[in-house]
């Protein structure tokens, strides 16, 4: 069986600011705290097509293993790999996040889509955030009845996580929006 579960949250920030705070999300020292299932962020590569006016970037995510320990140590392993690749369109304002695991593949896939757009009602203002996340336990043959209570405790795992991305996108949002009109903290 496969989870998949969406989200929308609309940010009160203009689509520049919400755009840049997630460039910062991960980076920023102070989210460590609130982020810490979050291990290492590399970027491997980035490319801008000018004609295009468009950014294409990938980058390695480091996370440690959502789901129930005892999952962790049947797989023998607190860490997956995951590889997110954005493209973030100027021209259109908009910015597209995917991600996907890469290791840890024959027992489980994750697949995470997040879109940044100006909000339609108050494109000037406003950002919505279109998130969907898609989980599919593989089933171990003896471990195959259980399969959907780990995937929906993978996927609350998830939703945690994404309240905790807001979090932090919010208080970037708020720290570039102080930033920009020079007062002070």
């Amino acid at each position: 069986m496969v989870k998949v579960y969406t989200q929308e949250h609309i940010y009160k920030h203009p689509w520049e600011r919400v755009t840049s705070a997630s460039w910062r999300k991960f980076v920023d020292p102070e989210n460590k705290r609130v982020l810490s299932h979050i291990l290492q962020v590399d970027t491997l590569n980035h490319r801008l097509d000018p004609s295009a006016r468009k950014l294409y970037t990938t980058r390695a995510v480091t996370v440690h293993c959502p789901g129930p320990w005892f999952i962790r140590k049947l797989i023998g392993q607190d860490i997956c790999h995951c590889l997110e690749s954005t493209m973030v369109d100027a021209q259109q304002r908009s910015m597209q996040l995917s991600s996907r695991n890469i290791s840890l593949q024959k027992f489980v896939e994750v697949e995470e889509k997040i879109r940044y757009d100006p909000h339609p009602d108050n494109p000037d203002t406003w950002t919505i955030c279109l998130q969907e996340t898609r989980i599919y336990i593989k089933p171990f043959s003896a471990l195959a009845s259980i399969a959907e209570k780990v995937e929906q405790r993978c996927a609350d795992k998830f939703m945690q996580n994404s309240a905790k991305g807001r979090e932090v996108m919010e208080r970037i949002c708020k720290y570039l929006e102080t930033e920009s009109t020079g007062l002070p903290l």
